[in-house]
């Protein structure tokens, strides 16, 4: 199990490093354009506050766009949510179902090692790829907050951090399941789940009566604006994501124990 484990880490290293460096970075060109974007976000904040549906959907009308935590919520964080959540579909959809795509499941399999054992060590192989992925964006989005010298409530921004990382977690887990009940690589399905589940979120907050069923996606309790405006918690929102994780962990283990690997 170790060595399968280690294995994967390996062979989605360069995966891991071109989405973090890519996602990380972006934020960080963000963060460092506020000062130079200041005065004309202070001219524009008013506007963009009263923008309808528009700012709704972006969390403009409650945070101002001129401060650096308006700005990084608005902005990074609509970068890092959708870039996080891609990465993480992209990453799961394919760990168990590439052995029967590239026929090396055979020879997995003929090890003395348990077909449970090969979905745990795929799992937790995308599990500390996405912790690693979101401890090194914190790490950056930090140097460019210090590189310009803004304070930000810390408290706000390390719960961002962390509701994203559990929105990975349950796009992954999805995306997880479905690997393990198909024998093709399907990225395209990975990413446009994420996609929808974006889309969901953005919508349930313009039309009203989506608004009650918001938090069954998992972009809703990961919303960087409701989080740095002090809004509640979305406790039903995390809950329902802690009862999808385990069901399709539990669900992918079970489905994999009973296929028929394709030769």
């Amino acid at each position: 199990m170790k060595t399968i484990f280690l294995k994967e880490l390996k062979l989605n290293l360069k995966q891991f490093i071109i989405w973090t460096v890519t996602v990380g970075l972006m934020g960080f060109a963000c963060i460092l354009l506020f000062r130079s974007m200041e005065g004309e976000m202070k001219d524009m904040a008013d506007a963009f506050s009263n923008m309808g549906a528009f700012s709704e959907a972006f969390g403009m009308a409650t945070l101002s766009v001129a401060t650096i935590e308006g700005f990084f919520a608005t902005e990074v964080g609509t970068l890092h949510g959708i870039g996080g959540g891609m990465f993480a579909a992209i990453l799961a959809i394919g760990i168990i179902a590439k052995e029967e795509e590239r026929h090396s499941g055979e020879f997995l399999l003929s090890l003395p090692v348990s077909r449970t054992k090969v979905v745990a060590a795929k799992g937790l192989c995308v599990l500390a790829l996405l912790v690693l992925f979101a401890a090194v964006c914190t790490g950056i989005y930090l140097a460019g907050f210090a590189i310009l010298g803004e304070e930000v409530s810390y408290k706000e921004f390390f719960i961002y951090m962390g509701s994203g990382l559990l929105m990975n977690i349950e796009i992954a887990s999805i995306c997880f399941l479905i690997s393990s009940l198909t024998g093709r690589v399907n990225i395209g399905a990975g990413l446009g789940l994420t996609l929808v589940l974006y889309t969901y979120d953005i919508i349930g907050r313009v039309v009203p009566d989506l608004k009650d069923y918001i938090f069954v996606g998992p972009y809703s309790y990961a919303n960087a604006s409701e989080i740095f405006s002090g809004n509640e918690a979305n406790i039903k929102g995390f809950i329902l994501a802690v009862i999808i994780m385990a069901s399709c962990i539990c669900g992918a283990f079970f489905c994999y124990q009973r296929r028929d690997l394709a030769s």
